[in-house]
């Protein structure tokens, strides 16, 4: 038998699915890094956790960059969650040895990536645009 620690860790796979995921999981971490940062940069230091309210983010998504920080958000939530699930799928797939609990704790990880993405995007595109007092 071979373990991981034998091996240097997860091999790298051969084709198919799991080597486009493999690479989703390189590249979406190292864009992650950066959008993130930028993030951390923006909310934490330039605006300060002590200005950040309801009102803030009204004024981020409907002033005149609105679109751009919608985008921003949209892009930064499917790659963050993408990547967490597809980390969660990993996980099942390394360590649920029956195939009928992997077959059901996958559709369920599925159903759960689809309804959470779709209503993190529902929010972002159906924010109103409402004038605060």
């Amino acid at each position: 038998m071979t373990y991981l620690s034998e091996t240097g860790g997860r091999p790298r796979p051969g084709a198919g699915f799991a080597l486009w995921s493999w690479f989703f999981m390189r590249i979406s971490g190292l864009i992650l890094i950066f959008l993130v940062l930028f993030h951390l940069f923006w909310m934490h230091l330039y605006i300060g956790l002590d200005n950040i309210t309801f009102e803030t983010i009204v004024n981020r998504w409907t002033g005149p960059l609105g679109a751009f920080w919608r985008m921003y958000d949209l892009i930064m939530l499917v790659f963050a969650f993408t990547h967490g699930m597809n980390g969660v799928r990993w996980v099942i797939e390394d360590y649920v040895r029956q195939p009928g609990w992997r077959l059901a704790l996958i559709s369920t990880l599925v159903v759960v990536y689809v309804v959470v993405l779709l209503a993190g995007i529902y929010i972002i595109f159906a924010f109103p645009v409402v004038e605060l007092e």
